[in-house]
């Protein structure tokens, strides 16, 4: 192992390890030794693993393997990076940037002349294939005081399934899915029964997809490029929301049963009538703070024709696209009534949307748009060009899904988030033009608009599980970010995330106390740049998230930037807080 980490030559981090408060990291003195992963490669079923950057493969640049050609192609390729232990689709979380500016990272840019080092990627790790390889892993990974990362597919907009010096659990090969029209959960009276898919929590979601079709059913899922996203991990568990959650809710809306591992090495079942309390926690509580999941059972729905509506219009003149995003964000409520979803993307010279309405025709889909479209045709004179303006109709839910999201496999490149969710009130009459107005000026030149609340979200309980209640109070979810090439400085970086952090500053002014999406922000390390996360991500339900976090991993042994617990630690999160 030492001979294989020698390839990258990464500054270790130091520790002082004389107080048992900090995580044992590779290059510590309490770093297992190599009879130590001996004995624990004796218990699981496959190799260690040893996860690299993605780009090793053209490194030495004098003489770089044949796979350099492959890692070149599929770059951008999440499906293909999902298959890879130390590849992060976000590609910054790859890479390590030290309290003294200096950054540790593999390029794929080899004209950079940068070296390839270690980064944020972990050292070492379990691949596991079964329950008792996931109980093995978390069990030494507990004895020996390590850093643990989950990483299923490694889509993860704050880099939580990655962290320097440390030890990871990969979850991509427990993928078995079962069907079962009559399942019963565990523990549930016989008549307590659900047309339902079980995944393993490698599964991504276009397999999951594909799955269910074959049945003439559907089911809640994450809406991406290559449908790429790991299904049965931090998406569920940060909520979990769809372009058809205002008409079936969100993910943690769906979920009927989850397995997992805790801290302790239990395999237990979480469901509303086993460990209620931890179902209650997983969903909405944030992936990668409650234990390894193992499988994820989720009720499925009767598949629907789905009616699209396509639009892109451009114009020089910024005046006229703030009129038109005006209109659109005026009409939200009566397409929530109507069960539309979607998203959009409004910039200061364009505004473009992608909106789908169950069981719908062109004609419904057309009078809902009507007054938009009207405007959008007069404001022709001011300089407003439609590119696109049009509506089609699928007869599945898969078949919308493959014929749009298949069609742009492309994920992964450098990107950093900040969002908010929008509360419906702010639509109102009296309330939605001086809204639309701040939000388009202070968003900056682009604003990522997912129409992925209200209706059936805002129908459930807010208490019913531990997700931000903010979620059944609001409408849209509006993410804004930076992105910078490969090789920025350290003072070009911090320059574009004190930008995202003033944007937010005012954000947060237009609409005091809105909630944030877990799963879609920033949280850097060592970063302000959320000062409230436990009210921002998780609302009133913190303290009791607390609780339930306290009684299943007492020591902290899955702790995540921003997550439950997370502010005991420092901002490493490698050594808890002294005070």
């Amino acid at each position: 192992m030492q001979r294989l980490l020698s390839l990258f030559p990464f500054p270790l981090l130091a520790l002082n390890q004389s107080t048992p408060l900090c995580r044992c990291l590779y290059g510590d003195a309490c770093w297992p030794t190599t009879s130590d992963f001996s004995s624990l490669q004796s218990q699981i079923s496959r190799p260690l693993i040893y996860p690299i950057p993605t780009a090793s493969a053209c490194y030495p640049l004098s003489s770089p393997s044949e796979n350099c050609t492959d890692i070149q192609t599929n770059w951008h390729n999440g499906t293909w990076r999902a298959g890879h232990p130390g590849s992060m689709d976000s590609t910054n979380y790859e890479s390590f940037i030290s309290r003294n500016g200096s950054i540790s990272a593999c390029y794929v840019n080899t004209t950079l002349g940068v070296p390839c080092e270690q980064g944020n990627v972990p050292v070492i790790g379990v691949d596991a294939r079964s329950v008792s390889d996931v109980q093995a892993a978390v069990k030494f990974a507990a004895s020996h005081n390590l850093r643990v990362a989950i990483k299923n597919t490694g889509h993860d907009f704050t880099g939580r399934s990655a962290a320097r010096n440390s030890f990871m659990i990969w979850t991509h090969h427990l993928n078995n899915i079962t069907l079962n029209p009559t399942f019963v959960p565990e523990g549930a009276p016989a008549m307590e029964t659900y047309d339902a898919i079980t995944i393993g929590s490698g599964v991504i979601w276009n397999d999951a997809y594909n799955a269910v079709a074959a049945q003439g059913r559907m089911l809640i899922g994450g809406i991406s490029a290559g449908g790429s996203v790991g299904a049965a991990g931090g998406w569920l568990q940060g909520g979990g929301h769809s372009a058809f959650s205002p008409l079936h809710g969100l993910g943690v809306d769906n979920v009927i049963e989850i397995k997992l591992v805790t801290a302790a090495g239990e395999y237990l079942t979480a469901n509303a009538h086993q460990h209620s309390d931890l179902f209650w926690a997983l969903r909405g509580g944030g992936g990668g703070t409650w234990g390894v999941l193992t499988s994820v059972t989720y009720q499925t729905h009767p598949t629907f024709p789905v009616t699209t509506v396509f639009f892109n219009a451009t114009a020089t003149n910024t005046t006229v696209i703030k009129k038109l995003f005006t209109e659109f964000v005026r009409i939200h409520p009566a397409l929530s009534t109507a069960s539309f979803g979607g998203y959009a993307i409004a910039t200061s010279t364009s505004l473009n949307f992608l909106y789908s309405l169950p069981n719908g025709t062109d004609a419904r889909a057309n009078a809902s748009f009507d007054s938009f479209f009207g405007l959008a045709r007069s404001l022709a004179v001011e300089g407003l060009e439609i590119a696109t303006q049009e509506t089609g109709t699928y007869d599945s839910f898969n078949q919308w899904f493959q014929s749009i999201f298949q069609t742009i496999p492309t994920d992964g490149g450098i990107v950093e988030l900040a969002s908010r969710l929008l509360p419906t009130v702010l639509f109102a009459e009296d309330e939605y033009e001086a809204f639309a107005d701040k939000l388009f000026t202070v968003a900056g030149y682009q604003i990522i608009w997912n129409f992925v609340a209200g209706g059936a979200v805002s129908k459930v309980d807010p208490d019913s599980t531990g997700l931000n209640p903010a979620w059944r109070e609001s409408l849209v979810e509006a993410i804004w970010g930076v992105r910078w090439n490969e090789g920025a400085t350290y003072s070009e970086i911090e320059r574009m995330r004190a930008w995202l952090a003033a944007t937010m500053e005012q954000v947060s002014a237009i609409m005091p106390g809105a909630g944030s999406y877990f799963n879609e922000v920033r949280h850097e390390t060592g970063s302000l740049f959320e000062p409230t996360p436990k009210e921002t991500y998780f609302g009133s339900h913190y303290d009791r998230l607390k609780e339930i976090k306290d009684e299943y991993d007492p020591n902290g042994l899955f702790i995540v930037g921003a997550g439950v617990g997370s502010d005991e630690w420092v901002d490493d999160l490698n050594c808890r807080r002294s005070d």
